[in-house]
């Protein structure tokens, strides 16, 4: 059973960090390409980032230069650490993957932006 845990989501004023994790489980991590998205109240999903095992991470415009993937395979534990948040990037956020052909996302983590 593929399983993805985020955790690490809060409340921190605009400005601050914070570092998202999502543990894998149920396939192969190490050879998966994983991804970060969020949703905002009232928006769509957006892509944040992604990162394959042989590719350099991408990331979405609106991110770019502030946010950073990572992987640690050993671990099977996505990362996404997060600088310089605005307001804006309040939502929830979710590691997902397509192992097998089908989307898996996890449950998210609530990151709220405010002073």
């Amino acid at each position: 059973e593929v399983r993805l845990v985020e955790s690490g989501g809060g409340l921190v004023q605009p400005g601050g960090s914070l570092r998202l994790s999502c543990e894998a489980s149920g396939f192969t991590f190490k050879w998966s390409t994983m991804s970060w998205v969020r949703q905002a109240p009232g928006k769509e999903v957006e892509w944040l980032s992604s990162i394959d095992y042989n590719r350099p991470p991408i990331y979405a415009d609106s991110v770019k230069g502030r946010f950073t993937i990572s992987r640690d395979n050993a671990k099977n534990t996505l990362f996404l650490q997060m600088n310089s948040l605005k307001p804006e990037d309040t939502a929830v956020y979710y590691c997902h993957t397509v192992p097998y052909g089908v989307d898996y996302w996890g449950k998210g983590t609530q990151v709220t932006v405010s002073s």
